[in-house]
């Protein structure tokens, strides 16, 4: 699963990890702000590919609202599992044909606290808080005016199972390309995400209670807890 997740990128990041064009995104180069808590529903930035093949830097709101939806969806959209997303109702079509990157630089699990019962949020990144991007999916539904976007999860490798048995698909960099294209279709297309995912590098530590409130947006987020409870 993805809930919640931190992108300190700066566009410098940006534009090293995508390749974009300082001369497009004038407006992204000079207002990239960190975010330390970017919860579901919220704008986040993603990338996919424009009719010309390129590498367009969009935005949306993360919580997929498929084309044909007539309203916006009350189930969770916020993520789709890698198991269902050819058969999916919701996921199928942009699976196909609308796919694209979603950058980060760490997300945030929970466990329940067997002390007191609260959740323990955990932080969990690539060394040196290196930047990443989640595969995701993306749509545009004209009806609704919402452009939008979701994140796809799998099974969780064995060293983070322990926080929770699933978790968003960290893509190398080197299979951008090949994901962003569709030309790997139904299960090519999942192997291509389970062969080239990040997850197995991730580490993770505790971290403040305060990031359970989606409003915190204290740049103290990723923080270490000292005395965990």
């Amino acid at each position: 699963m993805c809930g919640r997740f931190t992108n300190e990128m700066t566009w410098a990041d940006l534009h090293a990890l995508y390749k974009l064009s300082d001369e497009l995104y004038p407006v992204a180069r000079s207002n990239m702000q960190p975010r330390y808590n970017i919860a579901p529903t919220q704008v986040v930035q993603f990338v996919h590919l424009d009719k010309a093949k390129n590498r367009e830097l969009n935005k949306g709101r993360w919580w997929l609202v498929p084309f044909w939806a007539q309203e916006v969806p009350k189930a969770t959209m916020f993520n789709a599992r890698i198991e269902t997303i050819d058969t999916s109702p919701a996921f199928r079509e942009p699976f196909k044909n609308r796919r694209c990157l979603i950058p980060a630089d760490a997300y945030i699990e929970w466990t329940k606290n067997v002390d007191d019962g609260g959740k323990d949020p955990w932080l969990l990144y690539l060394p040196e808080h290196r930047g990443f991007s989640f595969a995701g999916l993306w749509a545009h539904n004209d009806n609704l005016g919402v452009t939008s976007c979701t994140i796809i999860t799998a099974p969780a490798v064995e060293h983070i199972a322990h926080i929770h048995g699933r978790m968003p698909v960290i893509l190398e960099e080197n299979a951008y390309d090949a994901w962003l294209t569709g030309d790997a279709q139904g299960d090519d297309a999942k192997a291509l995400l389970l062969d080239n995912q990040l997850d197995s590098e991730l580490q993770f530590h505790r971290i403040g209670r305060a990031v359970n409130n989606s409003r915190y947006e204290g740049s103290d987020v990723k923080k270490p807890v000292v005395n965990p409870l």
